[in-house]
């Protein structure tokens, strides 16, 4: 009952609620964005969401588009602005997820959605992860997050698949906030955001 009709509507009613409070601080993260960005605010990517569906994920755009002299995008670290920096460090960037949450793309509390090009890097154990909806935080976000490595992650995501509760996701939500207050574990060590996901073998 809990993952049917309770989390679903609790997602849909503190995703509105959240939206309507922080609309302010958002329009002005917006507008900031805008100035920095060239006019692009926001990023819209391809995820996958619950049993791999794809769909497109709505997040503040933290980086610019800034090219090297042969037409490629440089290095994350070189093209993250410094609004972008705060934004990403606040976690301020995930805001926007809620209106894929109020769409029913996501939950507030899930494993997170990754890239589509992984999705047949998974092994079978790492693929139930896709079994319920992706979700803005999760519990790999609240151990580790970036800090960790991706075997460690994926484990924790599908130990969350099989321990879904209203206590679990409660316990997640107060555990994020203080991650956010203390902008914890937001990248991985030496890099500006993450490695990619190369399969279990190549990642080890």
């Amino acid at each position: 009952m809990y993952q049917k009709i309770v989390k679903p509507f609790g997602d849909f009613l503190l995703s509105m609620c959240v939206l309507i409070l922080l609309s302010p601080l958002l329009l002005c993260i917006i507008i900031g964005l805008f100035i920095a960005n060239d006019g692009k605010p926001f990023f819209l990517q391809d995820r996958p969401g619950k049993n791999g569906r794809i769909f497109q994920i709505v997040k503040l755009k933290t980086m610019n588009d800034k090219k090297d002299d042969n037409g490629h995008l440089l290095p994350d670290e070189d093209r993250l602005t410094r609004i972008g920096e705060f934004i990403r460090k606040k976690s301020l960037d995930e805001i926007p997820q809620l209106f894929n949450v109020l769409m029913g793309h996501m939950s507030i509390v899930g494993p997170r959605p990754l890239l589509p090009q992984y999705l047949s890097l998974y092994s079978n154990e790492q693929a139930k992860r896709h079994n319920v909806k992706p979700g803005i935080t999760g519990w790999a976000q609240v151990n580790g997050r970036n800090a960790i490595s991706w075997e460690k992650k994926f484990d924790l995501d599908v130990w969350y698949v099989n321990h879904i509760s209203f206590i679990l996701d409660f316990k997640i939500l107060l555990l994020t906030v203080k991650k956010v207050i203390k902008s914890e574990d937001i990248n991985s060590k030496g890099v500006a955001t993450t490695t990619p996901f190369k399969g279990s073998n190549h990642n080890e």
